[in-house]
């Protein structure tokens, strides 16, 4: 049965049903609706809820409850999303399982409480120092929201890894139809590596750090690490694509932005301009594998994304491996419109636009 939810609303009640039960986070907008309704859901399933100081005290205690097998979540924007970072780099380290919710607005330093999807940086190079990186879902829609936060937590154990959603101000804040998905049940024992106090293996208790002391040498958890992204990025890439197996030229686009393409892509159809759109349902991985499908054989990819100067863009560059031209149509502020896309279509199979 579907309900009509806030996006935010589906994601936090997800969350709850694929068997998160711990929350530790700050309000900031556009994602304060997450921790609002898991202040009192979180309470009617028996988990625990917990405003924090600060986001770096919610990061922590999302360390703390995932080192003992639990599933555990932790959401934020922006600048909060900034500060969590340090907490992320640890729990990457340590190669502990939790879901970070980053509902993107726009700007930076403390940038401005509007749409944007201006974290596609920080989100895909993984944020902190040393060098890591995390899977990240970036849902388009009330009902993925939900989805994909209920897959985050299952792609974390299965690497040990945390994993990031990232949604976006327009997504958190419409309202659509939702299936939301069963409730699961999460035994927090299951796992071998997780804090238990004492045993005879460990008479003094187990410490949970940084697994190259703890686990490895030096060398060992340098091919550990390589194997282990390696194994991500071949098995985690997803992706849509809307009309694109006929296409003379594709957008590439994600998140709200990916909703205009679609409509731009019913336009220029109508118009007898072959438009198709490759929408990155994971964004790291990035979908290498559907762009290996199209390389040589169309005209150009535009990416379309609604921050300054173009972020997504230089992994399409990447991804055409040089055999295909890449363009930019990066919107700032304003979510792009269906017109003005099929206009910079039009204008790059003129000539009149420069690639990126």
């Amino acid at each position: 049965m579907k309900k009509l939810m806030k996006g935010n609303v589906a994601l936090a009640e997800a969350a709850i049903r694929a068997g998160c039960r711990m929350f530790a986070g700050y309000p900031i907008t556009p994602q304060s609706e997450i921790l609002e309704y898991l202040s009192s859901r979180m309470a009617e399933v028996g988990g625990q809820f917990v405003q924090t100081e600060s986001e770096l005290a919610g990061i922590s205690m999302v360390m703390g409850a995932a080192a003992c097998g639990q599933r555990a979540m932790t959401s934020s924007s922006g600048p909060g999303f900034t500060l969590k970072q340090e907490g992320i780099s640890y729990l990457s380290s340590a190669e502990l399982p939790a879901v970070i919710v980053d509902v993107m607005r726009y700007g930076i330093g403390l940038g401005d409480i509007i749409l944007g999807q201006a974290d596609y940086f920080q989100a895909t190079r993984g944020g902190g120092h040393g060098g890591y990186c995390l899977p990240v879902l970036a849902p388009s829609s009330v009902q993925e929201n939900a989805d994909l936060v209920y897959r985050a937590f299952d792609v974390a154990e299965k690497y040990r890894t945390p994993v990031i959603v990232l949604s976006d101000a327009a997504i958190g804040q419409m309202c659509g139809a939702v299936e939301l998905p069963p409730f699961r049940d999460h035994d927090i024992d299951q796992f071998d590596w997780t804090l238990k106090g004492r045993d005879e293996a460990h008479p003094n208790g187990r410490t949970m750090t940084d697994r190259m002391y703890y686990d490895f040498g030096y060398l060992e958890y340098d091919e550990h690490i390589r194997d282990r992204y390696n194994e991500m990025k071949e098995k985690e890439q997803a992706w849509e694509e809307w009309e694109a197996e006929d296409a003379e030229f594709l957008l590439v686009s994600y998140g709200i932005s990916s909703r205009v393409c679609k409509e731009a892509v019913k336009l220029a159809r109508a118009e007898g301009i072959r438009l198709g759109l490759i929408r990155p349902i994971a964004v790291w991985p990035f979908p290498q594998k559907a762009f290996d499908r199209f390389n040589g054989t169309v005209k150009g990819y535009l990416a379309v994304e609604m921050n300054a100067m173009g972020q997504m863009v230089e992994d399409v560059v990447l991804a055409a491996r040089g055999k295909t031209p890449v363009y930019s149509m990066a919107t700032g502020r304003v979510i792009a419109d269906s017109e003005d896309v099929v206009r910079v279509v039009k204008d790059i199979l003129a000539g009149k636009k420069e690639v990126f």
